[in-house]
């Protein structure tokens, strides 16, 4: 029996965590396993509580927060298990998940990585994730298979290559890490688990989804305001994503495409929309990868 590493990274909201944690221990029957939780410097540190509280979990703290891929990369470092689950906080567990997942990757020594099919926890018959298309490299776009879709059993049988792991669930072997390395921290939010993905592949891995496996996600089915923050990392991580991953030909027509289609756009929408900050945004964004290497350090983020 293989051993698994559950990995999740909490911020600001230890409550959320340990619903997590109740739900692993009231539906979790894969007995190998470990748990660690990386607290990603919240502003109140939860750990001395959470130590006293589940004695058999182990607990990581950072003192600066290092966003999703940082985060994970601590407890990957710290974990020991054969596979390891990175799973987002706000998730709750079902009966066989691990079970499920880790059989997946038993049998098809190809597989790197494999996602279980999400649905959201608000609404649990409402598909979030059954899969990912492709990525087309001259535009950075690519769709969620089934997302909004009620559940219908409609993917149950689907067993197999998908396009992207979800960030929010993804069961990854050791070795495939060894080959492939950690997450690029300098995406530090969103498309690094599309980034780790592409480098699995590389190595000689595929990207599985199980739609036997079930988690739900807490993640609300609206989009929410825009901010900011997410403005500036979308456009500067799609366009690191690209000069990370695609080929020569790929990265001057998507460049082509972001200065001419993307960047008009955006802008139009922006002043449409009485949203004048996000100009700067964008144009921060542009300029970070103009003037920074594709592995080059997160240097932080300001309004």
């Amino acid at each position: 029996m293989k051993k698994v590493s559950i990995i999740t990274v909490n911020y600001n909201h230890s409550h959320v965590t340990d619903e997590l944690l109740a739900s692993i221990e009231a539906k979790n029957t894969y007995s190998n396993i470990e748990i660690i939780v990386v607290d990603n410097a919240s502003k109140i540190n939860p750990v001395p509580e959470w130590i006293t509280k589940y004695r058999e979990v182990k607990f990581i703290r950072s003192e600066v927060n290092l966003g999703f891929a940082g985060g994970n990369n601590l407890g990957i470092n710290a974990a020991t298990g054969d596979y390891l689950f990175l799973v987002n906080n706000d998730t709750e567990f079902t009966f066989h998940l691990l079970e499920t997942l880790v059989e997946t990757l038993d049998k098809h020594p190809i597989v790197g990585v494999v996602s279980p099919k999400i649905c959201y926890f608000d609404k649990p018959n409402m598909l979030q994730y059954a899969g990912y298309t492709p990525m087309d490299y001259f535009t950075a776009r690519n769709s969620c298979i089934g997302q909004f879709e009620i559940d219908k059993g409609q993917y149950d049988n689907v067993t197999g290559m998908t396009g992207f792991a979800h960030g929010a669930a993804m069961m990854v072997k050791r070795e495939a890490i060894d080959k492939a390395g950690l997450m690029a921290e300098n995406f530090f939010l969103y498309y690094e688990e599309m980034d780790w993905a592409d480098h699995i592949k590389q190595a000689g891995y595929e990207v599985w989804v199980n739609m036997q496996a079930l988690i739900f996600h807490k993640e609300s089915i609206s989009v929410g305001k825009k901010s900011a923050l997410k403005e500036y990392f979308m456009n500067r991580n799609r366009i690191l994503y690209i000069r990370r991953n695609a080929s020569t030909f790929q990265k001057l027509v998507f460049y082509a495409y972001f200065v001419l289609v993307v960047t008009p756009r955006n802008i139009l929408a922006y002043l449409k929309n009485g949203e004048f900050r996000f100009i700067n945004q964008l144009i921060r964004a542009i300029w970070w990868n103009i003037s920074n290497g594709r592995d080059s350090k997160y240097l932080g983020f300001k309004n």
